[in-house]
């Protein structure tokens, strides 16, 4: 039997719809290490193998998760650059992610994400840099609900 991870409370409000559609499953959060995983099915080439731009999608992802969790309660955090090195592929399962801190500053957060696929072989490996920032209105804040003023 597999035990549901805990996460923060504050992880809920995270989830976006590409989140959904990739099928992430987040396993460990805290801003140190965010380990997370995604199907390859539904996540892949035309040939049928995991896709690059799905483990581009998988590492940003922790890693902004990561330096989320470190920015929080006043502070927000965006990726800003990516690097990946793609080392091989999977045609079937999972792949996990983990990201491990290098820095967690006031302004920037960097992150060196592992993706592995089921039987531990190295799918990619990239770096991420999160640029930290206090919180701002946003253009979108302020347009009106769909639903009335």
């Amino acid at each position: 039997m597999t035990t549901q991870p805990t996460l923060p409370p504050w992880f809920s409000s995270m989830r976006s719809e590409l989140d959904t559609k990739m099928g992430l499953e987040v396993l460990e959060l805290t801003p140190e290490r965010v380990v997370g995983r995604m199907p390859v099915t539904g996540n892949t080439q035309p040939m049928g193998l995991w896709h690059g731009g799905a483990s581009c999608v998988l590492a940003e992802t922790l890693a902004s998760i990561g330096a989320s969790a470190h920015a929080l309660p006043d502070r927000v955090a965006f990726g800003v650059d990516i690097n990946a090195t793609h080392h091989r592929s999977a045609a079937a399962g999972w792949v996990t992610g983990t990201a491990t801190a290098l820095r967690l500053g006031r302004t920037v957060a960097m992150y060196e994400i592992v993706l592995l696929d089921d039987s531990a072989e190295r799918i990619c490996t990239a770096r991420v840099t999160c640029q930290i920032t206090t919180r701002k209105t946003t253009p979108v804040d302020t347009l009106p609900s769909p639903d009335g003023p």
